[in-house]
């Protein structure tokens, strides 16, 4: 597999982020968001996968009338601790990964297990734009473009059994190049997990890029999980193995703090984390802070895959 480098893109071919987001903004204010992806249907990025453009489809539902985090922003201000227990290390130690090549073990209770390669896994899915807010726990937040495509597919095209009650991920085991896991900061390979109803739920999203561009090192390359809904922590980077069990996974942040960070991790303004209040956040560029949703403003959308449950025991 081929992935453009930097010094094989023509200058011709960069769109400057400032200038996408200030086109968005603009369309956004004039039409709203649904309207623009009518009118645009399938934009292209200037570095893709095998050597072609990243092409997606405009999908922004549910719409998200609020402007974006800048790209800068986004890509230099993370959360991955590969990398880095800072937020700014990431940006510059993320870029000795090698991404090319790249591929996923599927394994546990389904019909069809198996190695799937990038390229592969991108031939069969439909990439799709679609903007989400992410929350930290941190207390910060942000609004991505995210591109990508719906878990669900690829649970599909797995075929789980009915033992299948739960979906482990785990991201990349390389000290050589992740020079955060030469340090015993958290239990290494990272391990997040999800109900299986939550994987495939439309929401859940597999990025493999933001912006109109393949996705930065920093930010998760080449597959990220994005479930919109829950704190970030929760959208573990660099997956290279997905597995469908019938116990609850033991994710990584709960083994080191399970008094801190629940399996659910939704986002919650009732429940604080024992150290600060959740219920207000900071957008990334913003001074003031402003109330944290329930459900990180999905509720709408997911509550109905909680109903019943306490979510402050359930946290």
């Amino acid at each position: 597999m081929l992935i453009k480098k930097a010094q094989d893109i023509l200058s011709s071919e960069i769109t400057d982020p400032e200038i996408y987001q200030q086109r968005r903004n603009f369309m956004t204010s004039s039409i709203g968001l649904t309207a623009v992806a009518a009118l645009i249907p399938i934009q292209s990025a200037k570095a893709g996968y095998g050597g072609k453009a990243l092409e997606f489809n405009k999908n922004t539902q549910p719409p998200i009338n609020e402007d974006l985090t800048s790209y800068d922003k986004i890509t230099n201000y993370n959360n991955y601790y590969e990398f880095g227990t800072d937020k700014y290390s990431p940006a510059k130690n993320a870029q000795a990964l090698t991404t090319d090549p790249w591929s996923v073990q599927i394994d546990g209770e389904v019909e069809k297990p198996g190695i799937l390669h990038l390229e592969d896994i991108l031939k069969q899915h439909t990439l799709e734009e679609r903007i989400y807010r992410l929350r930290c726990v941190e207390r910060w937040s942000m609004v991505i473009p995210w591109i990508g495509f719906p878990l669900a597919k690829l649970i599909k095209q797995a075929k789980p059994t009915s033992k299948a009650k739960y979906v482990q991920f785990e991201t990349l085991n390389r000290p050589t190049e992740m020079n955060g896991q030469r340090r015993h900061v958290l239990p290494w390979p990272y391990v997040e997990g999800l109900r299986i109803d939550e994987a495939m739920h439309p929401l859940t999203l597999i990025a493999v890029g933001l912006y109109g561009e393949v996705l930065p090192k920093q930010n998760g390359a080449p597959l990220r999980l994005v479930v919109p809904w829950k704190y970030g922590f929760k959208s573990i980077k660099s997956i290279v193995k997905i597995t469908f069990t019938d116990k609850e996974p033991v994710s990584s942040w709960s083994k080191v703090a399970p008094s801190e960070y629940g399996f659910y991790s939704n986002v919650n303004p009732e429940v604080d984390h024992p150290r600060w209040s959740q219920r207000k956040e900071r957008r990334i560029g913003d001074f003031l802070k402003r109330k944290t949703l329930p459900f990180n403003g999905y509720a709408e959308q997911v509550a109905s895959l909680y109903a019943g449950m306490d979510l402050k025991k359930n946290f």
